[in-house]
């Protein structure tokens, strides 16, 4: 099993997928102009609109739903395992490759919406949905919606779960079985309780998660100040084959620091779309803004995060595969969470090791409840028109066992059926958001224009020449007969 895991693995996460997404991320990024530069104030002030309606979340809370599917045990456990194998300068391509990703990561959001619909009383949209309407390709859509299926549903919440335990093992002595099970259980109570359910808690744990645990690094941080010139002098001469030490590697920096800063931020993967498909706005791209800035958030400050208090501290092992020990700090210990409890552990005695696996376990938690929303939405669209109930009790029951075999299995085989999961998913993705650039890039055109005449942009579809947009073609015509009839216009309401 392993050995085919893996094999499979190095086909999915070849050189072409590295050089597919750094090239994609480039394309969006010249393409709408640097649009991650200059719409930084909108996005920030995009996240606090509350409208929402009885069908769709606040763009906040699909800010939370999407940051807990980001923020997870890739901006921990996934930060050691890249300078584990890649060095120090792998964190200067899981920047980047934010930088750039957020380019995808609106077009991939924006295109959420525009194609989104309403099933059984919510929003629900993402790649498979966009894919069918906006390329008018079916077989395509229900490829991506069974491989999201599988992968969130079977594949990636292992990874999650087990990096819970082995961060409670570590730091407490409790059996990862028992670990399991109370993951399990705790994530039974949400799961059956729909998305609803699952944004709620995902708005409340996800910010306090994150401020917690970047007030922690600042703390690190601070008490190795004089480290600070060093380590991003480090970063960078690592990044580019000049370090002395690293030079060597410099291919295994940058296939480490793009496939471990995809996996934690998902830009370009179609995870996001499916959160941003579920919130309640006026135009396509407020989403997508939103959604760009969440990969900021989960690279530029979770995962710098725990990369600077390593790297500061000096607690971490460089072991690039198939090739001899470079660094070897820690002795024997496997690339994961251990990594960053021991950096905490060296600076704050006793509190290091049980802080780090408290947030291991809200951030990989929450990431699997995403997990569930996105495999139910997929699910749904798979189903089609027909409710089938039972589908939906057996997803819930296999993300269960699945969530318990990750808790006691060994990290290397969960990580490798995580990337399976991603790569396959991303392929997949990043070939449907190119070919329906156009219409996504019309949509930020559009609202630059309405911006700019002083409007708050409201999307009209047939406007702007794109078909397949159902839900808003209807929310456009409604919108005209209430101004027709003396209504209040320019509010997105529930009228369906």
């Amino acid at each position: 099993m392993e050995q085919f895991a893996n094999w499979l693995s190095g086909i999915i996460w070849s050189q072409a997928l590295i050089i597919l997404c750094l090239g994609i991320g480039l394309y969006f990024t010249l393409a709408t102009r640097f649009m991650q530069v200059r719409h930084v104030k909108d996005m920030v002030k995009l996240l606090f609109t509350k409208n929402k309606s009885s069908a769709g979340i606040s763009s906040f809370q699909a800010l939370s739903l999407s940051l807990s599917g980001r923020v997870g045990t890739g901006n921990i456990a996934g930060v050691a395992t890249a300078i584990a194998y890649g060095g120090p300068g792998a964190v200067f391509w899981m920047w980047l490759i934010a930088f750039l990703g957020a380019g995808s990561a609106f077009i991939e959001s924006a295109l959420g919406q525009v194609y989104k619909t309403k099933k059984d009383g919510q929003y629900r949209g993402g790649p498979a949905f966009y894919i069918e309407k906006g390329l008018n390709i079916k077989w395509y859509a229900i490829l991506f919606a069974v491989v999201t299926v599988i992968a969130t549903g079977a594949l990636l919440p292992g990874v999650q779960a087990n990096s819970i335990a082995t961060g409670i093992d570590n730091a407490f002595g409790i059996s990862p079985w028992i670990t399991g099970l109370v993951i399990v259980i705790a994530l039974a109570l949400i799961i059956f309780g729909g998305v609803k359910r699952i944004a709620r808690t995902a708005e409340f744990v996800v910010p306090f998660m994150a401020i917690g645990y970047i007030i922690v690094s600042l703390i690190v941080i601070a008490l190795n100040a004089s480290e600070i010139p060093a380590v991003i002098s480090l970063i960078f001469s690592s990044a580019f084959g000049s370090n002395a030490a690293f030079g060597g590697i410099l291919g295994a920096a940058i296939s480490w620091g793009v496939k471990r800063g995809i996996y934690s931020n998902e830009a370009g993967q179609g995870t996001g779309p499916h959160a941003a498909a579920a919130a309640e706005v006026s135009h396509p791209a407020k989403q997508g803004l939103v959604q760009a800035f969440s990969v900021y958030v989960d690279t530029w400050l979770v995962c710098t995060a725990t990369a600077f208090m390593i790297l500061f501290t000096g607690m971490y092992n460089v072991v690039p595969e198939g090739q001899e020990a470079i660094v070897t700090t820690l002795g024997e210990m496997e690339p994961g969470p251990g990594y960053t409890q021991e950096a905490v552990e060296s600076v704050l005695p006793g509190f290091g090791a049980p802080f780090v696996a408290i947030s291991l376990l809200f951030f990989a938690f929450t990431t699997i409840m995403a997990y569930y929303y996105m495999a139910e939405t997929n699910l749904t669209y798979i189903n089609g028109k027909i409710r089938r109930v039972w589908t939906e009790h057996i997803l819930k029951i296999v993300i269960l066992g699945m969530v318990f075999y990750g808790s006691v299995k060994t990290a290397g085989l969960a990580w490798t059926l995580g990337d399976i999961g991603v790569g396959s998913m991303a392929w997949i993705n990043l070939i449907a958001i190119v070919l329906l650039s156009k219409p996504a890039l019309k949509v930020l055109k559009d609202y630059e224009a309405q911006k700019k005449e002083g409007k708050d942009p409201v999307f009209d579809p047939v406007k702007l020449g794109i078909t397949g947009a159902d839900f808003w073609e209807k929310e456009y015509k409604y919108e005209a007969q209430e101004q027709s009839n003396g209504g209040v216009s320019g509010k997105t309401i529930d009228k369906n």
